[in-house]
């Protein structure tokens, strides 16, 4: 008996009318059953690998552009594209923008340029087409709606009226008594009639699914093996908000079903998720896609990836100088390893070697100091002087910096050598600074820490990164704090240029940008003893007394 592959299809000799089939139209176990019967074999990574690719793959990355683009959606990218090319299938890109208060244009160019930059393109989405569109979620809003209401009709779902107030007494109640936070039922009960009636006075409502209320959800994580989660631990979750937009977990399933979605690679911290997500696939009588949750990033003591304690923006990386391919070569080893061991690799090299079941469950780590000797390695190996000669130009002068600079040292040079000091704070990274150098007759130590972490939380909030915001911002924040502005200003200008003689910090502010902004007063508060958690609360209670 002969086991072959055909462009992404399970073929077996004298079996082949029964095996090539599209997943859809074959389950789990009759794949199993039909696999192990005619070729012998009960090998259950065999099995799992003959189970990924039963039909044409497509796999996506689904972004939310509520904030810089994250380290962590490049890994998941990187990981669903090799997938999907691996195995001559597609990657597709689609926003998640139902979130309309936090999300924002910028944002999501900021997320497209990111992935762009790093080289992980996408076949079908954003930008790109297909024929699955419109491939933002806001544009989608009458998609939604039609699928609620096959919901509402089959009745697995239901409006709920229940104010925020309420909601919030019901989980006051179930945690002081030690049970599980969750909706308690209360509007499933209401008979049709009563439903109506308050649709059409126009009360606010959103939708909800229906959970079972005993048993369990049984499904299978490729990566993982079966996954038991008990349908009382479930929430039933909120569909279609009061402003007609779904939730994330409403919209996810109709996407991924409308758009052909055969496996969904995801991080581990949705699997708590996927009971729902499995629920709806079979409320709806579809097929629901695989499923691989992979494990998260983690700093290097072993915590979530965050941007308090490391760079988390993929702006910042290319701020600093790392070549997109080494940074995606670093991402690549985040949780998994090339069959011969190599760590240095092309993202060609990756997709034409990918296995994904070659992926570690341990928490991997995201170690900067390994990411500075593999960038190092592509500087010295992969550019010739020609190459870094001109990438080199090609970042210090990004978006005109030379140009951006030029006036603001101008006035304040003798001759051209002076340029250099005066504008190295434009072309570092993080700077070496040491507490000796915020010494200040008019502020303390935990003076000048508070004046940056308030500055920090202020500057983070803007919408826009512009000379004027920037400045209004930190003016408004001195005033707020009860300080004079040269004050005010000094920890600042020592955090971001690492000298008391500079340019004006407002311009080197704007000329720098948030992310490289960020980590260096981030590393300033490191060098002035840092910020604990207990004095993180106690700041966080001053600053939301100060109003915006």
């Amino acid at each position: 008996m002969e086991v072959s592959e055909y462009r992404g299809v399970i073929l077996i000799s004298d079996a082949s009318r029964l095996v090539k089939k599209s997943r859809s139209a074959l389950g789990f176990a009759l794949q199993w059953r039909i696999i192990q019967s005619l070729t012998g074999s009960a090998n259950s990574e065999d099995f799992i690998k003959s189970r990924l690719i039963m039909s044409t793959v497509k796999t996506r990355i689904a972004p939310s552009p509520t904030g810089d683009p994250h380290v962590g959606t490049a890994y998941i990218a990187l990981f669903n594209r090799c997938f999907a090319h691996q195995h001559g299938g597609k990657f597709l890109l689609r926003i998640e923008d139902t979130d309309q208060q936090r999300s924002t244009p910028k944002s999501e160019q900021e997320i497209l340029d990111a992935l762009t930059w790093l080289g992980l393109t996408w076949d079908e989405g954003v930008g790109v087409g297909g024929d699955h569109g419109p491939y933002r979620q806001s544009e989608r809003a009458d998609i939604y709606r039609e699928y609620v209401k096959i919901l509402l009709e089959r009745g697995y779902a239901f409006p709920c009226f229940c104010s925020a107030q309420r909601l919030d007494e019901v989980r006051q109640a179930q945690m002081a008594a030690k049970q599980t936070p969750g909706y308690d039922g209360h509007c499933c009960s209401l008979d049709h009639s009563e439903r109506q009636s308050r649709i059409q006075s126009g009360e606010p409502h959103v939708i909800r699914m229906i959970i079972p209320e005993q048993g369990e959800c049984r499904f299978t994580d490729l990566l993982r093996g079966e996954v038991t989660i008990q349908w009382g631990q479930v929430d039933m979750q909120v569909l279609m908000k009061s402003d007609g937009l779904p939730t994330y977990h409403f919209a996810n399933v109709v996407d991924d079903h409308l758009m052909g979605i055969t496996h969904v690679i995801r991080g581990e911290e949705w699997i708590n998720s996927v009971p729902k997500h499995v629920l709806l696939y079979q409320y709806f009588g579809w097929d629901a896609p695989e499923f691989f949750h992979m494990p998260l990033l983690r700093n290097p003591d072993k915590s979530k990836l965050s941007k308090r304690k490391n760079p988390t923006s993929v702006n910042y990386y290319r701020d600093m100088g790392y070549l997109p391919e080494a940074m995606v070569n670093y991402l690549g080893l985040m949780g998994w390893s090339m069959p011969g061991g190599e760590e240095k690799f092309s993202l060609t090299d990756m997709t034409s070697a990918f296995d994904i079941m070659r992926v570690s469950l341990g928490g991997p780590i995201f170690d900067v100091e390994k990411l500075d000797w593999l960038n190092g390695r592509y500087l010295r190996e992969d550019l010739s002087d020609e190459e870094f000669a001109s990438r080199y130009l090609q970042w210090a002068n990004k978006e005109d910096r030379f140009g951006r600079i030029a006036p603001l040292v101008q006035p304040r040079v003798e001759k051209f050598s002076d340029v250099i000091g005066l504008s190295a704070q434009f072309f570092d990274g993080i700077m070496t600074i040491d507490a000796a150098r915020f010494e200040h007759k008019n502020l303390s130590a935990e003076q000048s820490i508070k004046i940056l972490q308030f500055s920090l939380w202020r500057l983070e909030g803007l919408e826009t990164w512009s000379r004027e915001l920037i400045e209004s911002t930190l003016l408004d924040l001195a005033e707020q704090m009860g300080l004079k502005v040269r004050d005010f200003l000094f920890p600042v200008f020592i955090s971001i240029s690492g000298s008391a003689v500079s340019t004006s910090i407002i311009d080197s502010l704007s000329i720098l940008g948030l992310d490289l902004s960020r980590a260096r007063v981030r590393h300033a508060l490191a060098v002035l003893g840092g910020v604990s958690k207990k004095l993180s609360k106690t700041l966080e209670k001053e600053y939301r007394a100060l109003g915006k």
